[in-house]
């Protein structure tokens, strides 16, 4: 199937967290208040942190599971991850920045460096630093590299919690475009519950280490 199916535990000091939920939305956000296990979630899907126990299935292939001794390393999941910071290499202008996603794409990737940039609105930022960059700026710069690794799954973790609205604004429509329009399932990680509101197709919601609801989002 399109999308994730997960059913994993892991313990992390003396929290423990124990998640079981099936998703084929376009976008599915993640949502909670802090501590309840959103972050470490998507780094499991990720692969940054390996669970204790269980399983993970992305768009039908396992990249994780523990009875089968299945572990994917992180390089070879085909995830493109866009972090709250961006995380930009602030040695390389945007061009570079961008193509550095190019390295970890299949080499019959449909996904073209002109498309992506079109798509993210960065002709006219391709020449400059990151320092020169606004942070709705930057956050586009990071989906883009994100979108050019040709991932199978896009990870977003509170990737505009650090704007402000004004710069959230500029950025929602992008997120919304890419939701609509790029056949990617996307991962949304926020404690914002407009942002969640507008974007989400379904909501999972987290307390504590569980899955308190999953449902679709009635955007009306």
């Amino acid at each position: 199937m399109k999308g994730l199916e997960i059913a994993v535990t892991h313990t992390i000091g003396s929290f423990s967290l124990s998640l079981e939920f099936r998703s084929s939305a376009h976008l599915l956000a993640v949502g909670g208040p802090s501590g309840s296990g959103k972050t470490t979630l998507v780094n499991m899907i990720s692969g940054l942190i390996t669970p204790h126990s269980g399983m993970i299935r992305i768009n039908g292939a396992t990249v994780f599971d523990s009875d089968k001794k299945i572990n994917i390393p992180v390089h070879k999941r085909r995830i493109g991850y866009v972090f709250q910071d961006g995380r930009l290499f602030p040695h390389l202008n945007v061009r570079s920045n961008l193509l550095y996603g190019k390295w970890f794409a299949r080499k019959d990737s449909a996904i073209e460096f002109e498309t992506v940039v079109k798509f993210l609105g960065l002709e006219s930022l391709l020449s400059r630093g990151t320092a020169q960059l606004s942070g709705g700026e930057r956050q586009r710069v990071a989906i883009g590299r994100a979108l050019l690794s040709a991932p199978e799954l896009l990870l977003m973790d509170e990737p505009l919690a650090s704007l402000d609205q004004a710069r959230k604004n500029d950025i929602l429509p992008y997120i919304e475009r890419l939701r609509d329009e790029i056949k990617i399932p996307i991962v949304y990680v926020s404690h914002n519950a407009q942002e969640i509101h507008r974007l989400a197709d379904e909501i999972l919601m987290l307390k504590d280490g569980t899955v308190e609801s999953i449902s679709a989002n009635d955007k009306s």
